[in-house]
């Protein structure tokens, strides 16, 4: 598994700041609240300090009881301010960045919903629920904590140092003698946390893909005797998300240490050269206790500093992810404007040319028509390129060369949701949600009315087995319908087909999982349902084509014979040897 780019995370990219405040606009009057309350933070909070000192010199120095209880009860009233502030700041700007992430988190699933299928056939989709949720939360803290907490704690330093240099410049100078190393610790700390947050975000997104894949794919992986073999390789990808988080826990186990002992040296400093003040009367001891506090208030904002910086940072990389994913130009250009209510159902495919990757051909010029109500099947080999063919009517993928028709108006004119609004496919593979039968089968359509649904499932004989289940239409399948038979699956899709009333209907090897009786069961309301529709009809099974207006046969993306059931018969060819090979398979059956 390839890891993903590394990304540095610049905090100054100002660029990537300014997309990430466009999220912020709807939510200007509660920016403003915050950053208010960080500035109110900042001012409030080394008041403190000065209070006690004027307590301790004013009023205990002279032993005045009266006045030692008024400031005692300032100071009291000024905490509970504080603490009033606090709740609300930590209120609001968690507030604020749940609101905003929300927003993003929609916008990107909207873009994600977008994006065209080559897109997703080369992105793991571990890496896109990665985004989607943990990015996505690791963003929110720079809208909670990160930007907010660093003004509060700049602000706060600011406002420190006024108070100790207005008190003593000197002693001011002594205890800020050790910042320097404590800067420097700072900076190793932040680069060293920004490079181990990338592997761990990396490690992350690789592990979610890993287990994403193996967890929709562990009926291959127990029925060919792997478990072994991706368990191993589990532990290998496992052990670098462990790698990757120990990493960042040392420094931060290593850093704050550090930090501390330098606080402590500092207020060490302070003791020392203050007491020696106090002891000559160049300094009181007001002061003394004062600049005690303002240092331990002073180097926590540089620790928090440090550490709301490498947040920030994780916001940096995460909105990085997340931003060069809602740049992805992968999605289906929907210019068209051309949107009828209903349309007359005609297809023509004129010189299309498609490759999924570039001149790797999976379709050569490819010709032909099918009229309003008329049926063409399409056979061949696997691979030979028949479910292009339907990918590429309802726009799923792009053509390279030629253009697509439905009532000679080129697919690219209508409108993405219309196009595909009169186009219904019954895949091979049938996917269901986890969710009700009713809600599969309408995908949440308000316009489909539980009547529609019962006489779409009464017609296609899917109403029996469904009244059976608990619950009914109100049955939930649980993930990819696991508690429903492969018939049964394939009967929804059909009642699913149905209700959306198309005017074309695409059979991609609708019947080729399914038992003989069911098909015998689906193959009346495969008829009631292609009557008066265009239908395209992939099949393996020659038996169900038989009575196609035209069959066109494909070899190697080129079409290499085309006419009725009789006319290929008689001339003996491809399409003659595999009716052949089949009658041969049924006999000896």
């Amino acid at each position: 598994m390839e890891n993903e780019k590394k990304i540095s995370g610049n905090i100054l990219d100002v660029q990537i700041l300014k997309r990430l405040f466009v999220f912020a606009r709807p939510y200007m009057k509660q920016f403003y609240l915050v950053t208010f309350l960080t500035i109110a933070l900042a001012l409030l909070t080394p008041l403190r300090p000065k209070l006690i000192q004027m307590t301790i010199d004013d009023h205990v120095a002279y032993n005045d009881y009266q006045g030692l209880v008024k400031w005692v009860i300032i100071l009291i009233v000024l905490l509970v301010v504080q603490a009033i502030v606090q709740y609300y700041h930590t209120f609001m700007s968690n507030w604020l960045g749940q609101y905003i992430i929300k927003d993003i988190r929609i916008k990107l699933f909207k873009h994600i919903q977008a994006l065209r299928l080559k897109f997703f056939d080369n992105t793991p989709i571990g890496r896109l629920v990665t985004r989607n949720v943990s990015d996505i939360e690791t963003l929110s803290e720079v809208f909670s904590t990160g930007v907010a907490g660093i003004i509060a704690d700049i602000l706060q330093l600011v406002v420190i140092l006024s108070f100790m240099f207005y008190e003593s410049w000197q002693l001011s100078l002594v205890s800020l003698s050790l910042l320097p190393i404590l800067l420097f610790a700072t900076y190793i700390f932040k680069e060293k946390v920004k490079v181990s947050f990338n592997e761990v975000r990396t490690a992350v997104s690789n592990l979610n893909a890993f287990v994403q894949e193996h967890i929709t794919g562990m009926n291959i992986v127990q029925i060919f005797n792997a478990e072994r073999r991706e368990h191993e390789k589990f532990k290998e990808i496992n052990r670098e998300h462990r790698r990757a988080n120990i990493r960042a826990v040392f420094y931060y186990a290593t850093y704050f240490p550090v930090a501390e002992i330098i606080q402590a040296a500092g207020i060490g400093l302070v003791i020392w050269y203050g007491a020696g003040g106090v002891i000559r009367e160049e300094l009181t001891l007001g002061v003394l206790i004062a600049f005690i506090m303002y240092i331990q208030m002073f180097f926590r904002p540089i620790r928090m500093i440090a550490d709301r910086f490498n947040t920030l940072q994780m916001g940096i990389v995460a909105s990085n992810r997340i931003l060069d994913l809602m740049d992805s130009d992968e999605h289906i250009p929907d210019n068209g404007d051309f949107a009828p209510e209903q349309i007359q159902g005609a297809v023509k495919f004129d010189k299309v040319w498609f490759a999924y990757n570039e001149e790797d051909w999976v379709l050569k010029d490819i010709n032909f028509q099918v009229q309003k109500g008329q049926a063409l099947a399409l056979v061949g080999a696997t691979g030979a390129g028949k479910s292009s063919v339907i990918n590429l009517l309802t726009r799923s993928y792009e053509i390279n060369k030629g253009s697509i028709s439905i009532d000679d108006r080129d697919v690219k004119e209508y409108e993405l949701s219309n196009l595909r609004k009169h186009v219904s496919v019954v895949l091979q593979d049938v996917f269901l949600f986890s969710d009700t039968i009713y809600n599969n089968i309408t995908l949440r359509n308000p316009d489909i009315s539980k009547e529609k649904v019962v006489e779409a499932a009464d017609m296609v004989g899917a109403k029996t087995f469904i009244e059976k289940l608990p619950g009914g239409f109100d049955y939930n399948v649980m993930e990819r319908g696991s508690t429903l038979s492969v018939g049964q699956r394939q009967l929804i899709s059909f009642v699913r087909a149905m209700v959306y009333d198309p005017k074309i209907i695409v059979l991609d090897e609708a019947t080729s999982s399914v038992d003989t009786e069911t098909e015998e069961l689906i193959q009346d309301a495969i008829q009631k349902l292609m009557k008066g529709r265009t239908s395209i009809v992939i099949a393996h099974r020659l038996s169900t084509i038989q009575n196609a207006d035209k069959i066109l046969v494909l070899d190697k993306g080129e079409i290499v014979e085309e006419g009725t059931h009789d006319s290929l018969l008689d001339l003996e060819g491809y399409y003659a040897q595999l009716h052949q090979m089949q009658y041969k398979e049924v006999a000896t059956s």
